[in-house]
């Protein structure tokens, strides 16, 4: 989290859920670094296949059949294709075939990996879009072409399909696998936390981390309440429009970067959830009503769970008084007694460091103290 003193970052008082297993330490900490606080879960383990018979096939029927195109997608699974050949003793025959192959690289780091092993490209896409890849060999025409395919655990849907269309050979090279985490306990507690609305927004930087996030809900019986999270109060931002696929086909509106990147992923998040934030005028003050955190005047105020339920039933109508049995009705475990709403109250003045802010209106309940132009305002927006 930042430092007292600093200013809070864009996500401070939100919290948002990582589902990646690879480079989730990098996205966790561009997260942390703008404030939010983060939910790690893997929802899936990457097995490398060096041992694999599927990969030392392909491997063999390349070198024994020279490909005329490669397409390599991503780094780690092309330095590890590479790495898995020399176990087998065939990394100087696959690099010898792939060395006079027409070489294309998805993006910059495929690049690197395939320069490390002493080859050059021949070609990369501007946008790092494996679309604009399949353009330009459907351009060329693949007509009894032998192309492969470096998979990286997770089909390319259409990709495929369309080169064996027009003609192709296609010879897939799949270097790591899929499998569910060893430790499902973090994925549940993610999917509790999202079902309860803990969580502001859930990151996914794969698709087959979404169908691992649905099967476990559907699993559980839980699917249905997923979804309405997902679709309501719980924000699914994704890499890419490859990753969003499954949650498309299930309903769920998703967010993604311009660039399939973690880095404007996380700028994405810095935008739209401070964007969805309920901010208005109250005793003289800005308030800005966040995942886990009040805004006062800029000065980030962290407010325990029940506390935040009560500020959130009273800014859906704000400047309006709600009443302690609609506010006992949202207060977390708290029965019948509505004694529990005075206490939670009391709470939630003491954290907010201006009790000013909520008014109790006698025999009636609270209302959130709105300036008297914004009363008007919402007055007539109620009327």
């Amino acid at each position: 989290m930042h430092d007292q003193g600093q200013p809070h970052g864009p996500l401070a008082g939100f919290t948002v859920g990582v589902t990646a297993a690879r480079r989730a330490d990098e996205l966790g900490a561009l997260l942390q670094r703008r404030g939010a606080a983060v939910v790690h879960a893997p929802a899936l383990r990457i097995v490398p296949l060096a041992d694999d018979a599927e990969l030392l096939a392909a491997t063999k029927q390349l070198i024994d059949h020279t490909p005329d195109v490669v397409v390599a997608t991503t780094a780690i699974g092309f330095r590890g294709w590479v790495e898995a050949a020399d176990g087998w003793g065939l990394g100087e025959q696959l690099l010898g075939r792939l060395g006079g192959a027409e070489l294309l690289a998805r993006g910059p780091k495929v690049k690197g990996a395939i320069r490390a092993a002493g080859l050059n490209e021949e070609w990369s896409p501007a946008s790092e879009s494996m679309a604009e890849v399949l353009d330009r060999l459907l351009g060329e025409g693949v007509a009894g072409r032998r192309i492969a395919l470096q998979l990286h655990g997770e089909p390319l849907p259409g990709f495929v399909e369309a080169l064996r269309a027009g003609g192709a050979d296609v010879v897939l090279v799949p270097v790591y696998r899929w499998m569910p985490p060893e430790d499902i306990a973090p994925l549940d507690r993610l999917l509790d936390a999202t079902v309860a609305r803990a969580l502001d927004a859930v990151t996914f930087t794969s698709a087959p981390a979404v169908a691992s996030l649905l099967n476990r809900a559907e699993s559980r019986g839980l699917l249905p309440d997923l979804l309405g999270a997902l679709g309501h109060d719980v924000l699914a931002a994704c890499v890419g429009p490859v990753t969003a696929v499954p949650l498309q086909a299930v309903g769920v509106t998703t967010v993604q970067p311009e660039r399939f990147r973690l880095g404007p992923l996380v700028q994405l998040l810095g935008t739209e959830l401070p964007g969805r934030a309920r901010t208005f005028p109250a005793a003289g003050r800005r308030v800005e009503i966040r995942g886990h955190a009040v805004l006062v005047d800029d000065e980030l105020r962290p407010v325990p769970p029940a506390g935040m339920a009560l500020m959130r039933a009273l800014s859906e109508r704000p400047g309006w008084v709600v009443s302690r049995s609609d506010l006992l009705r949202v207060l977390p475990g708290s029965g019948k007694d509505e004694h529990a709403v005075e206490t939670a109250m009391a709470r939630l003045r003491t954290a907010l460091g201006t009790p000013k802010l909520i008014q109790t209106v006698v025999k009636r309940g609270y209302r959130l103290a709105l300036d008297p132009a914004a009363d008007a305002k919402y007055a007539d927006a109620q009327s």
